[in-house]
């Protein structure tokens, strides 16, 4: 068993297992979870109660999650001295599934974001995030109903890798020589460097993991989105290695746009799944005027943040868009947003980004009835019209309500 330094396990409880690359879930599993800052410590309890509830009527008693709280942010530092304990990750590691609120990290100087640190100490590889629309959510498109992406954003490498100096440091400096002495290529005196690493080993399993979530899930269309027309030897690398898998490994089921026209004149044949590209740019386009000819999309770091956000934007905001950073087998489910500490405390944030989170994390432990009980009972509390102030001033003569109220109709919903 694996030790702690403050964290005291729950004396009930199972822990998940893995077992032949396939998750052993017990019907009371110990799931850690982290409130975060802000309005974290909000959303977050509130999805763990509506997540219990579903669990309860799906399974009628059966079945029960076992919460283990770990700390991340500013609980951390009251109690650790550090925005993130070992013993939090530890705990994520050990016990496999996880749900998480949004920690706060300074601009600028100071700490290293705490969602990076996190994500490279458990190798939580894939940010994945589901993009469709609840109806009743007041969206800035005329027809929402068409957007149903799911974005896979690589999440240890890029501009996100942590590679970076501050202008005039030892470090730059030392750079900057090297560069011109042995490439002959200038910087500026007074710049901060960053170093933007796109490896073949990353992409790969990227690119992997999209093919198989689009396999498990009747997903048909895979778009590698970047910007490999300028950055030819690290965006367009990601391009050309995302196409190695897709031939390589999964030639039997893919085929490129190209041999969609040649060989099967545009019409896509049974089982098979289409793998095309666009450059990074025109995507962003693409997503606002035609969001329903694409399906899947697996982009580098940055660009997949930039994407994903402007994606949500699509069908409400990041308030109703839930997401997940998960790595082979470990998985970290969270609200997408921030910590919004100008709202923090009031009892006005939406916390369905949070419960949506906590769906997605319910269909991961394979409890897909309690999944479909939570989001009937969100769409059912949503479409009455019944939503916190972010919705609210959106819709024309709906009065707001508060995250407890919210959250109180939806378990009523639910029962």
């Amino acid at each position: 068993m694996v030790e702690f330094d403050k964290l005291e396990l729950p004396k009930e409880g199972t822990r998940i297992k893995l077992e032949n690359g396939k998750l052993l879930v017990p019907d009371d599993p110990i799931i850690p979870f982290i409130e975060g800052d802000g309005i974290g410590r909000e959303v977050i309890n509130i999805a763990r109660r509506v997540s219990d509830a579903g669990v309860k009527k799906a399974y009628g008693g059966t079945h029960q999650i076992t919460w283990l709280e770990t700390y991340a942010g500013g609980k951390a530092k009251e109690i650790y001295d550090k925005i993130l304990p070992d013993d939090t990750i530890s705990a994520i590691d050990h016990f496999i599934v996880g749900l998480k609120g949004p920690v706060r990290t300074p601009v600028g100087g100071g700490y290293r974001s705490v969602n990076v640190q996190l994500r490279q100490s458990l190798d939580l590889y894939a940010n994945i995030r589901p993009i469709f629309h609840i109806e009743g959510v007041p969206t800035p498109i005329l027809h929402p109903e068409t957007v149903d992406l799911v974005i896979f954003r690589e999440n240890t490498e890029d501009l996100y890798g942590g590679l970076e100096w501050p202008a005039e440091s030892e470090p730059a400096k030392q750079i900057s020589d090297f560069l011109y002495q042995q490439l002959k290529v200038e910087t500026r005196v007074d710049a901060g460097l960053g170093l933007k690493v796109i490896s073949q080993y990353g992409t790969k399993r990227i690119m992997r993991k999209a093919i198989q979530y689009a396999l498990t899930h009747d997903r048909k269309r895979i778009t590698l989105v970047h910007k490999g027309n300028i950055m030819k030897f690290t965006e367009g690398a990601f391009r050309e290695w995302g196409y190695e898998v897709a031939k390589e490994e999964f030639g039997d089921i893919t085929i490129t746009e190209k041999e969609l026209e040649e060989k099967y004149n545009g019409t896509l044949p049974a089982g098979k799944i289409i793998v095309n590209d666009r450059i990074t740019d025109a995507m962003f386009q693409e997503i606002l005027l035609r969001p329903g000819d694409y399906d899947i999309l697996v982009a580098p770091n940055l660009t997949g943040d930039y994407m994903s956000d402007a994606a949500a934007a699509l069908i409400g905001g990041l308030g109703v868009a839930p997401g997940v950073n998960m790595g082979d087998h470990i998985a970290v489910f969270e609200a997408i947003h921030g910590t919004a500490p100008d709202i923090a405390g009031k009892n006005i944030a939406n916390p369905s980004s949070a419960i949506l989170s906590g769906i997605l994390m319910l269909e991961y432990l394979g409890w897909q009835e309690a999944a479909n009980v939570v989001f009937r009972a969100m769409r059912k509390t949503i479409q009455s019209g019944q939503v916190t102030a972010d919705l609210a001033r959106l819709l024309k003569g709906v009065s707001p309500i508060s995250t407890t109220e919210f959250a109180e109709l939806l378990i009523k919903n639910i029962s």
